[in-house]
C-alpha cells in the first residue's frame, strides 16, 4: 500500500463515517474503494466491519440526546442486533470466498436500490406517522426484523442502517431523526460483536493498515455526520452511494 492508496482510504473512512452517522450506507463507500486496491473481498470486508466500529461509536455519541429516552429498545433491539451480528459474521468465516463473491454484488443491488428509494420511503413513513402518537413498545416483528438485518450486517453490512430505518419505521410510529438515532447504535452493536467474532475466529484476514486508517477516518466521520445531520446534501451523497454501489458491483463481476 503506497502513500496515495493510505490517503484515498483514510478519506474513504472519513465519507463513510458521516454517512453512517446521518444516513446510512458508508460501506458502499469504503468496501468498493478497498476492493480497488486489490485487498480481496473477505479481507475488505471483514477489516472494514473493524474499521467501522469507532465510527459508530462516535455518532452514537453524538446522537445521546435523541438516545436518552430509548435505552430499552436499545437493550432489547440491540440484544436482537448483536445475536443476528454474531450469526452473519460466522457465515462470513464459514462459507467459502466465492459464495462471498457471488451473494455481495447481489446485496450491493438491493443497498443501492434501497438508498435510491430513500426518499420515498421517508415520504411514506412521515404520511404514516400523520395524525398518530409515537409508540414506545417493542413488538416481536420489530424483534424479529432487527435480528435478521443484523444477520445481513454481520455478513456484509453496505445499506444495514437504511434497511434498520425502513423496517423499524414501518412498525414502530416515531420521528426520522430518533429512527436515526436508535439505528446508529443497533448498526454499531452489529459491528462490534462482527468485529469481535472475526478477531478470535479469523484473526488472520484482518489487515491492520486499512483498520487503523478506516477506524481513524470513520470516527472523525461520525463526529460530523451526527452534528450536520439533515444538512448533509442528501441527495448528492445519494448519488454518490448510488454510482459507488453500482462500480463495486461492476468490479465484483469481473472475471477474477
Amino acid at each position: 500500500m503506497d502513500l496515495l492508496e493510505a490517503a484515498l482510504i483514510l478519506v474513504a473512512g472519513t465519507a463513510a463515517g458521516t454517512i453512517n452517522a446521518a444516513v446510512g450506507s458508508g460501506s458502499l463507500i469504503t468496501f468498493p474503494t478497498l476492493l480497488a486496491f486489490g485487498i480481496p473481498p473477505v479481507t475488505a470486508n471483514v477489516s472494514n466491519n473493524i474499521g467501522l466500529v469507532p465510527g459508530g461509536v462516535a455518532s452514537v455519541w453524538g446522537y445521546r440526546r435523541e438516545l436518552a429516552d430509548q435505552r430499552r429498545r436499545l437493550l432489547v433491539l440491540g440484544s436482537m442486533s448483536v445475536l443476528g451480528g454474531v450469526v452473519g459474521a460466522v457465515l462470513l468465516l464459514v462459507l467459502p470466498a466465492s459464495a462471498f463473491r457471488s451473494v455481495v454484488p447481489v446485496l450491493i443491488g438491493v443497498a443501492v436500490v434501497l438508498v435510491a428509494l430513500q426518499p420515498w420511503i421517508q415520504r411514506r413513513l412521515a404520511r404514516r406517522r400523520d395524525g398518530r402518537e409515537a409508540r414506545a413498545d417493542i413488538g416481536p416483528g420489530a424483534m424479529v426484523a432487527t435480528a435478521l438485518i443484523g444477520v445481513y450486517g454481520g455478513y456484509f453490512g453496505g445499506a444495514q442502517g437504511i434497511l434498520l430505518v425502513g423496517a423499524l419505521g414501518t412498525l414502530m410510529t416515531e420521528s426520522l431523526q430518533r429512527l436515526n438515532a436508535l439505528k446508529n447504535g443497533l448498526v454499531t452493536a452489529v459491528n462490534t460483536v462482527a468485529a469481535v467474532t472475526f478477531l478470535v475466529v479469523a484473526p488472520g484476514q484482518v489487515d491492520w493498515r486499512v483498520v487503523v486508517l478506516i477506524a481513524v477516518g470513520s470516527t472523525v466521520g461520525g463526529l460530523i455526520g451526527s452534528r450536520i445531520g439533515r444538512r448533509l446534501p442528501q441527495p448528492v451523497l445519494r448519488a454518490v452511494i448510488v454510482v459507488v454501489g453500482l462500480l463495486a458491483i461492476v468490479n465484483l463481476l469481473r472475471p477474477a
